[in-house]
C-alpha cells in the first residue's frame, strides 16, 4: 500500500469517527441504536402522583385589617391613575462639531425622550418636569385609556424643574387636586405613579423618608421617598392616601451611574405647594414669577474671611441697588447673609435660589453678620420681572461687559438680534456663540436691540435667565446663571 492510499484511509477514518461522535452527542443512545440499524426502545412513562391543595392557609376574615388595606390600596390606585399620562417627546438638538480646518459647525441631531405627567385642570393642563420636555419640538401624551394627543408647552420654570403642558383638541379631563405639602410628615404612606422605562402605567408604594432634602444648590427642600422612582417616572405624581398630589417626582439618587442607573431606594419629589405657585403664575402670566432682593453678592473665600474676621457660612453683600427691597430693609455692603427665612445660607447660589422662589410681597427675616454683630432684618420681596427690576441705564453697559456678548444690528427679515461675539471666560461662554440670534428673554419677546440690552442686564443681575435663540435652522433655549455665580 503506497503512501497516498494510507493517507486517504487515515483521513476517511478520522472523518467517519468525527461524524459518529457528533451523531451520538446529538441523538443520545437512540442515535447509537440507529447507527447500528436497530430501532430505539421507548419505555412507558410513569406519571408522578401529586395532590394540589385546594384551600388557602388563611381566610380573608383571618386577616381582616390587611384585606381592608389591600382593597383600599387598589381603590386609591384606580382613582388616581386615570389622571396620569405618559409623555413621549421628539425634537432636534444642535451638536457642535469641528471640521478639518478647526472651524465650528452645527449639526442637527434627532432626539427622543419619555416621561410622565399629571392632569391638574379640567381643561387638560398637565404638570411635568422641565427636563422631560427641554429642547423638544413635539410632545405627545398618552392617557390612561390609551388615547393619544398632541400637547403644547404653556410655560416652564427651569429653576424649579416644572413645565406646564396643554392637551390639544379640547375636551373634559379628570384632574387630580394638588394637596398641601406643608402638612406632609416623615413616615406618611405615598404612591408614585408614572411610566418607568417606557413600560407604561406603573404604581409603586413607599413612605416619605425625609422632608426639606437638598440635593444641590438649585434642587432644595425636596421630599425624599423610598417609593420606587425610575427613569421615565420623571414628572409623575407622588400622591397621599386621599389621592392628592403632594409632589412631582423629579430625580433619583445615583451614587455611581456607571454601576447602576436604576432606583437605589432614594427618590426626590418637588413639593406640591411650590408646584402650585409655579402652575398659577405660568397659567396667569405665561412665565414663572421670581422674587427679587436687589443685591450683588460674593462667595466667601479665605482672604475675605480673614479680612472680615468671619469663619461661618454665608454670602457677602457687594452692592445694594437703589430703591431695592434690600436697601429698604437696611442691608449694606459687606454685610454677610447667614440665614434667609430661617434657613442657613451656604453660598451665593443657595441664597439666590431661595430669594427667587420666595413669594412676591412676602416679608421675611434675614439674619446678617455686620462688623462682628448678628442682626435680623425684615425684607419685603419684590418681583424680579424683566420690567420691574430694570437696572439703571448707566449700569447696562457694565453688566453686559461681564455677560460677555456683543450684539449686531437688527435685520427685519430674520428673527431676533444676532450675537456677533462671545468673550472667552465670560458668563455667556459655553451658552451662546457667535451667529446665534436672541429673540426672547424669560419667555418675553424682545422688540429691539435696546429692549434686549436692558432686559438682559436687568435679569442676569437678579436671576437665572432663559434666552430663546435660533442657532442655524434650529430654535432652542439656553439658560445663563445669575451674574453672581461667575465669581
Amino acid at each position: 500500500m503506497n503512501r497516498g492510499t494510507r493517507s486517504f484511509l487515515v483521513l476517511a477514518a478520522v472523518f467517519l469517527g468525527t461524524f459518529a461522535s457528533v451523531f451520538l452527542i446529538r441523538n443520545g443512545t437512540g442515535g447509537l441504536q440507529q447507527l447500528l440499524g436497530r430501532e430505539p426502545s421507548h419505555e412507558a412513562y410513569r406519571p408522578e402522583t401529586y395532590t394540589l391543595p385546594d384551600t388557602a392557609p388563611l381566610e380573608l376574615d383571618d386577616v381582616e385589617l390587611l384585606t381592608r388595606l389591600n382593597d383600599e390600596y387598589a381603590r386609591l390606585t384606580d382613582a388616581v391613575v386615570k389622571s396620569v399620562v405618559s409623555i413621549d417627546t421628539s425634537g432636534v438638538r444642535a451638536e457642535r462639531l469641528l471640521d478639518g480646518f478647526g472651524r465650528q459647525l452645527i449639526r442637527p441631531v434627532p432626539t427622543q425622550g419619555q416621561g410622565s405627567g399629571v392632569i391638574v385642570t379640567h381643561e387638560g393642563h398637565i404638570v411635568t418636569n422641565h427636563h422631560v420636555i427641554k429642547d423638544q419640538q413635539k410632545i405627545e401624551v398618552t392617557l390612561h385609556n390609551g388615547e393619544k394627543y398632541n400637547a403644547t408647552l404653556v410655560g416652564d420654570d427651569p429653576l424649579l424643574d416644572i413645565a406646564v403642558l396643554k392637551i390639544e383638541g379640547g375636551g373634559e379631563f379628570e384632574p387630580l387636586k394638588l394637596g398641601d405639602s406643608a402638612k406632609v410628615r416623615r413616615g406618611q404612606i405615598v404612591f408614585a405613579i408614572g411610566n418607568p422605562f417606557g413600560l407604561g402605567e406603573t404604581v409603586t408604594q413607599g413612605i416619605i423618608s425625609a422632608v426639606e432634602r437638598s440635593v444641590s444648590d438649585t434642587q432644595r427642600d425636596l421630599f425624599q421617598t423610598d417609593a420606587a422612582i425610575n427613569p421615565g417616572n420623571s414628572g409623575g405624581p407622588l400622591v397621599n392616601l386621599r389621592g392628592e398630589v403632594i409632589g412631582i417626582n423629579s430625580a433619583i439618587y445615583r451614587p455611581d451611574e456607571r454601576v447602576n442607573s436604576g432606583f437605589q431606594g432614594v427618590g426626590f419629589s418637588i413639593p406640591s405647594n411650590e408646584v402650585m405657585t409655579a402652575l398659577q403664575t405660568i397659567l396667569e402670566r405665561g412665565r414663572p414669577i421670581r422674587g427679587y432682593l436687589g443685591v450683588r453678592m460674593s462667595n466667601l473665600d479665605r482672604q475675605l474671611r480673614r479680612q472680615l474676621g468671619y469663619t461661618e457660612t454665608g454670602a457677602m453683600v457687594e452692592t445694594v441697588g437703589a430703591g431695592s427691597p434690600a436697601e429698604t430693609a437696611g442691608l449694606q455692603p459687606y454685610d454677610i447673609v447667614r440665614q434667609y427665612d430661617g434657613k442657613k445660607v451656604e453660598n451665593v447660589t443657595a441664597l439666590l435660589n431661595m430669594v427667587q422662589r420666595s413669594k412676591v410681597g412676602s416679608t421675611l427675616p434675614v439674619e446678617i453678620w455686620r462688623k462682628g454683630e448678628v442682626q435680623t432684618l425684615q425684607v419685603t420681596i419684590a418681583e424680579a420681572g424683566v420690567r420691574s427690576v430694570a437696572a439703571p441705564e448707566r449700569d447696562v453697559a457694565g453688566v453686559l461687559d461681564q455677560v460677555g456678548v456683543t450684539l449686531g444690528d437688527e435685520d427685519p427679515s430674520l428673527p431676533g438680534l444676532p450675537v456677533t461675539e462671545v468673550v472667552k471666560g465670560s458668563l455667556a461662554e459655553g451658552h451662546l456663540q457667535a451667529g446665534d440670534r436672541i429673540f426672547g428673554i424669560n419667555g418675553v419677546a424682545v422688540r429691539s436691540k435696546d429692549d434686549l440690552l436692558v432686559q438682559l442686564a436687568a435679569s442676569v443681575t437678579a436671576q437665572s435667565t432663559a434666552l430663546q435663540i435660533v442657532r442655524g435652522n434650529v430654535s432652542g433655549r439656553v439658560t445663563l446663571p445669575p451674574l453672581a455665580q461667575q465669581r
